[in-house]
């Protein structure tokens, strides 16, 4: 499942400018972070060792990393999942899915076999390695972090490693398997701009064992991160109390939108508060008549009856979705 956001194909093909789309293509919170104005220090000098201990230490509070445990921030999540896979042993990997694609071409394009499995009980005995996103992108299947820890024993004595993409962990309380990082071979992507809103500030986290995050750091190089991004990603992952009110709205929304799907035939069958994976017949032919009406949902290549909604920013959107899906 390749990443959305892009409304270039859906331009290219149904018309309009991009002001006139309402994209409910990703799994953007659509409410950002009330970003302030950034210090000309932050444009104006490289930046600091200090700067990133600062933003360091606001990830660890706010996604609860023990003190055991390496942390190492980049320039996006994208940048880990492409680069962990030329660190890796030699072995084929396990990749739990349907889920976002980038995870099976990063490893294929590094020289790994890929094992492409539907949940981690199916674990093929030759594989080295396992990467499972949780909760799970599209669909929001969430695997229990006892669980995890069960594979990640198993991988070990095989020499491997099992890589938990958390991009959207952060609306789920009490999923990580942050606790097991330092203990196992245990590598956890946390994505900063899913849920703070802003994901063109690029920036991701890789939690893992010391050892590793001093490999991953010395391979990203010097101002991996730039100064904007370090100064945001450290004031907003600071702020305990917006993220707390933040979930509470992002679940508010997502029935709201559940309402406007429900009536309009489709059964809602997984996702998480940032988007919904809904299931209906038509499903393709209501992509399309949506698009025509400058919406933008995502579908699926590997099913004709499945569609991921992100959520409307206010009620004049939801309005706008439910008018489209009208008979």
């Amino acid at each position: 499942m390749k990443h959305g956001g892009d409304l270039t194909q859906a331009m290219a093909e149904f018309g309009g400018a991009a002001d006139e789309w309402l994209d409910l293509s990703t799994g953007i919170n659509p409410w950002p972070w009330p970003m302030r104005k950034l210090p000309d220090s932050a444009w104006q000098r490289l930046p600091s060792r200090a700067d990133e201990q600062a933003l360091l230490a606001a990830a660890r509070s706010a996604y609860r990393v023990p003190d055991g445990a390496g942390i190492v921030a980049a320039n996006g999540t994208q940048a880990l999942i492409q680069l962990l896979p030329r660190l890796a042993t030699d072995g084929a990997v396990a990749i739990v899915g349907p889920t976002y694609s980038e995870h099976s071409a990063a490893w294929s394009d590094a020289g790994h076999p890929i094992a492409a499995i539907g949940n981690l009980a199916e674990l093929p005995a030759h594989v080295t390695h396992a990467v499972i996103v949780n909760p799970n992108n599209p669909d929001g299947r969430i695997v229990e972090p006892d669980r995890l820890v069960e594979i990640a024993v198993v991988l070990q004595r095989r020499g491997g490693w099992l890589v938990i993409d958390e991009a959207f962990a952060d609306v789920e309380s009490g999923i990580s398997a942050v606790a097991s990082c330092g203990k196992l071979p245990v590598v956890i992507l946390r994505s900063f701009g899913k849920f703070y809103g802003l994901a063109g500030i690029r920036l991701g986290f890789a939690i893992t064992t010391p050892d590793l995050a001093h490999r991953i750091h010395a391979l990203l190089g010097p101002w991996a991160v730039s100064g904007p991004a370090l100064y945001v990603g450290t004031k907003a992952l600071n702020d305990a109390p917006w993220a707390m009110q933040t979930r509470v709205r992002l679940a508010a929304q997502a029935i709201k939108l559940d309402g406007v799907l429900l009536k309009a035939g489709f059964d809602v069958v997984g996702g998480t508060s940032l988007y919904r994976f809904a299931r209906h017949p038509a499903a393709l032919a209501l992509h399309r008549r949506l698009a025509q009406k400058r919406i933008w949902c995502r579908s699926f290549d590997w099913s004709r009856d499945m569609l991921r909604f992100g959520l409307p920013h206010d009620a004049e959107a939801l309005d706008r979705l439910a008018a489209a899906l009208a008979p």
